[in-house]
């Protein structure tokens, strides 16, 4: 006979309590420069259209502000969002936590999973980073992906899952 029975909110586990694994601290600074490059083409681009369209001081310098005010937050946006990113690997599923204004906590059980896999940038590599993909049945793209976990670790934790999921180990 089918049974369902009620689960007391109180029962219910605290994702407060998780042991929240940090993403590595250098994926801070990898930010930093991914962003400070975009700044910098910003602020070339600005400065080509300065010099080569003649535009009056009250629209130039606006453009300024926004321009330098943008490559300031741009700059100082990882050291605010990447503190409050982190993963727990538990018994059943990955649970990934990120967000700043929009908060969001994803958990993957493993038996959704068919494939994970690790990669990198040439940045990436620089700061000794990587991402790691979930893939579940049904899901297109990668269900999960978490950016910026030690190399070390990525490689790790995709063993890992793999070992979970029962699939055979390649070598990577």
């Amino acid at each position: 006979m089918f049974q369902n029975p009620e689960i007391a909110i109180d029962d219910l586990p605290n994702m407060v309590d998780l042991d929240w694994q940090s993403l590595d601290p250098h994926f801070v600074r990898r930010l930093q420069v991914e962003h400070g490059l975009t700044a910098l083409a910003s602020l070339a681009g600005a400065t080509a259209f300065s010099v080569l369209v003649p535009v009056p001081p009250f629209v130039t310098i606006p453009l300024w502000v926004l321009v330098v005010s943008f490559a300031i937050a741009t700059f100082a946006w990882p050291g605010i969002s990447v503190p409050r990113q982190g993963y727990a690997v538990r018994e059943k599923d990955i649970v990934f936590k990120k967000g700043v204004v929009w908060r969001s906590v994803t958990a993957i059980p493993y038996n959704r999973i068919q494939h994970v896999e690790t990669s990198n940038t040439i940045l990436d590599r620089k700061f000794g980073v990587a991402s790691l993909k979930l893939f579940t049945a049904g899901g297109s793209g990668g269900d999960l992906k978490v950016r910026g976990i030690s190399a070390n670790n990525a490689e790790r934790l995709r063993v890992f899952v793999l070992n979970k999921i029962g699939a055979s180990i390649e070598n990577h």
